[in-house]
């Protein structure tokens, strides 16, 4: 089996999707929570993660708890010792920006490509 990640890891400026989130009306979030879904499912090597079902199922009530978890469990196996995927889990509904800013931290910190800072 291949064990190259297909999927480029990249670096995204904080500051920068701060921007791009106040800009959109938040509609930036959506493209983000996908992005950084199929980074973690290359980056996990999980072939089984629905990334695509997982952005639709945000719009639907009750169901995107589902998809904040299934997001987390990711986060939780390519980072074990970060944050456990409940606590995460209870962040995306309760501060949803903390999550944010701890999966890009650390897809930050993995990136493979972008204008990453030396």
């Amino acid at each position: 089996m291949n064990n190259v990640n297909p999927t480029p890891v990249k670096y995204r400026n904080m500051l920068a999707q701060v921007g791009l989130m106040v800009i959109t009306f938040g509609i930036y979030s959506i493209y983000w929570f996908y992005q950084t879904s199929m980074e973690m499912k290359g980056l996990a090597n999980d072939h089984r993660a629905e990334p695509a079902l997982w952005t639709i199922l945000l719009f639907v009530p009750f169901a995107n708890l589902y998809s904040y978890y299934k997001h987390s469990e990711l986060y939780e196996v390519i980072s074990p010792d970060r944050f456990n995927r409940w606590l995460l889990w209870v962040l995306w509904i309760f501060f949803s920006p903390a999550v944010w800013a701890i999966v890009q931290m650390e897809l930050n910190r993995r990136s493979t490509y972008g204008d990453r800072p030396l």
